[in-house]
């Protein structure tokens, strides 16, 4: 295995960058979306504008990946993804919305400026971490995400179009004030590429990535009937919650994958949800049902994103660059994103909520097999060297109080 040289200054500058852009994204995201509901689209327009938005993600991401190492000077193609975004943000206040063409094109924008360097700066976060430490700084960059996200969406509420344009732009590009800490580390870390066709053909790759596949495939489901069964009110509150919920189980989660592996927790996570959508195919309009969903998927999706999101695909390079695994590992969330806006509003309408939990509940069950195959990333010896030392900490304090007696 290829030794990673941790650089501390260099880890937090690509913490910084990775929160950057996501909290830009998600804010985006949500402009983006105020303008489709706006304008009033019709189904063929929506379908179009989110499709290129997350068509340009996902397709960016994989070439991203391909020209992290193809390229010398990493952050050229750093800077330049940054340069996108700032840029793809003032077209907010230049463009008129009533030509649909031009809502197309700015989301195929947003779509490209979140993708293209993801990979890159994810990479780069693992090389820089150390592989005991790495998931609980990934679940404290989720939680910073959602708390960043909130913070700035709150900004821009009350401002117009070109304010918003401004806030937006001023925050993407305060990201290029780590570059020189990123300069002076280019080649942290890094060895020979692998191909894609090689990722896919490893078993411990697909063992985590099917269960992630199938849990994204279904994930959106929930959220149509949410509306149809609780009213937008509750549902708004129920997502409050949820998300609370998302960012502190994300710390802990992070925390019980360094210490127990990310194995458990994952499995733990799928069990519970499906027992929270299991209950909600034997009592769809129950609203403790409800209650009982939110809480489990909010921890759920806690120790999801701290796992799948930030830490397993660079536990599964090994030392090997890992920007092609993060590129694979993403594409199951947007998708997951871009089923919820394009057919979630439709399920609700077709399909009767017993059994959609009850097959929810059964594809979530049946995600957790891989899991059981899958091999446990962090060191054995690791995890092995922190029950000892949680042992010894125990026993110390058990003498104490019998010498104290």
């Amino acid at each position: 295995m290829l030794k990673i040289r941790i650089v501390p200054r260099y880890a937090l500058a690509n913490i910084v960058l990775v929160t950057n852009v996501f909290i830009w994204y998600f804010c985006a995201f949500n402009i983006l979306k105020d303008i489709v509901t706006e304008i009033g689209l019709n189904y063929f327009d929506t379908f179009l504008v989110w499709s290129v938005n997350f068509s340009g993600a996902a397709f960016s991401a994989l070439i991203g990946a391909v020209l992290a190492n193809k390229i010398e000077k990493r952050t050229l193609l750093l800077a330049f993804w940054t340069v996108l975004g700032v840029f793809s943000s003032l077209l907010l206040m230049l463009m008129n919305f009533a030509v649909t063409s031009n809502i197309v094109i700015l989301s195929s924008l947003f779509g490209v400026s979140f993708g293209l360097g993801m990979p890159i700066c994810m990479g780069d976060y693992s090389d820089s971490t150390a592989v005991e430490n790495r998931a609980r700084l990934g679940g404290i960059i989720v939680f910073i995400n959602g708390a960043g996200t909130f913070i700035l969406l709150r900004v821009m509420m009350v401002s117009s179009i070109f304010m918003r344009a401004l806030i937006l732009a001023a925050w993407r590009g305060s990201s290029l004030t780590v570059f020189r800490l990123i300069k002076s580390s280019e080649n942290v870390g890094k060895g020979r590429s692998v191909s894609y066709t090689f990722i896919l053909s490893q078993k411990p790759f697909l063992f985590y990535f099917i269960p992630w596949i199938m849990f994204s495939l279904v994930n959106f489901l929930s959220v149509p009937m949410q509306f149809t069964i609780l009213g937008e009110t509750l549902v708004e509150f129920l997502v409050l919650v949820e998300y609370v919920l998302a960012g502190a189980f994300a710390i802990i989660g992070g925390l019980l994958s360094d210490f127990l592996g990310r194995k458990r927790p994952a499995i733990t996570g799928f069990v519970m949800l499906g027992l929270g959508y299991a209950i909600l195919g034997i009592f769809p309009e129950n609203l403790i049902s409800w209650y009982f969903y939110t809480i489990v998927d909010g921890v759920a999706w806690g120790i999801f994103s701290a796992i799948f999101l930030i830490t397993i695909w660079g536990d599964l390079a090994y030392g090997a660059p890992s920007e092609k695994y993060y590129a694979l590992g993403g594409l199951p969330y947007l998708l997951s994103s871009f089923l919820r806006i394009v057919l979630g509003p439709y399920i609700g309408q077709t399909i009767p909520a017993y059994a959609i939990f009850s097959f929810t509940a059964f594809f979530l069950f049946l995600a957790v097999i891989p899991l059981m195959f899958a091999p446990e990333t962090l060191p054995e010896k690791k995890i092995r060297e922190r029950e000892l030392k949680k042992y010894i900490e125990k026993a110390k304090k058990i003498k104490e109080k019998y010498v104290k007696k």
